[in-house]
């Protein structure tokens, strides 16, 4: 009898270990799938006369002439996050210094507060906090729980779903032609924005070309070009923040 229980016992364990196995390897191979940098996102990785880039403990640092301004940005999830450097190096040409932020797994839900250690580092009169879709609203949750350390919030192709209590400034940008983001959630994210927010649609623009990684599943067909798209983008933020 005691060796019959013993033996169920031990059926139970390893079947326990095989189920664990099996999830631990579906993980592994999710976030194993992710969208690539393209080229033209390595080669804005490297300095040029008015804009350095420089390694951070969790991520790049897009260093231009601003002293004053500097934007912490969330990559979109499952997004390599190197295929958002030519919109923070323009950025950072234009006028905001930029942070762009590493998160594990590539998945900013496991990295929302690494703003901290930025802010704790360096000086800045005005720090913004930003991302790209599932970063964005990473970036939006931050915002809510610490509003007195930002200027702003700025999110791409995203929205809120915790309450951005401050007088601070809200941008919310997103393309004509995004095949992901959900327009319900979006239009409900508004009651969550600060006082003071502006919404802008780029016409022709589309979800994944905020960055560049190539096409993503499910999104509409731009009809404007990636460059055209960030240029837009960071004409916006820049009005919308000096």
């Amino acid at each position: 009898m005691k060796k019959t229980m013993h033996q169920r016992k031990k059926k139970i364990w390893l079947s326990l270990i095989l189920v664990l196995l099996l999830l631990a390897g579906g993980v592994f191979l999710y976030v194993q799938q992710y969208y690539h940098a393209e080229e033209s996102a390595r080669s804005a990785l490297v300095s040029d006369e008015i804009v350095t880039v420089a390694r951070t403990e969790n991520g790049w640092l897009f260093d231009g002439p601003s002293q004053r301004d500097a934007l912490i940005f969330y990559p979109g999830g499952k997004v390599e996050e190197t295929a958002y450097a030519p919109l923070l190096h323009l950025l950072a040409r234009e006028g905001m210094d930029a942070f762009l932020v590493k998160m594990p797994f590539r998945l900013a839900v496991f990295g929302a507060d690494r703003a901290n250690a930025l802010i704790d580092q360096y000086e800045y009169e005005n720090w913004y906090i930003g991302g790209h879709s599932l970063g964005g609203a990473m970036a939006a949750n931050y915002a809510a729980g610490h509003a007195e350390q930002l200027a702003g919030v700025i999110l791409l192709a995203a929205y809120p779903t915790k309450r951005i209590e401050k007088d601070m400034m809200g941008i919310t940008i997103y393309g004509s032609e995004d095949g992901i983001l959900n327009p319900d959630k979006l239009k409900k994210g508004d009651q969550y924005m600060p006082e003071h927010s502006v919404k802008y649609v780029i016409e022709g623009g589309n979800h994944a070309q905020f960055g560049n990684y190539g096409k993503q599943k499910g999104d509409g067909e731009a009809s404007v070009s990636d460059v055209k798209q960030q240029q837009e983008t960071v004409e916006i933020i820049l009005q919308n923040t000096s």
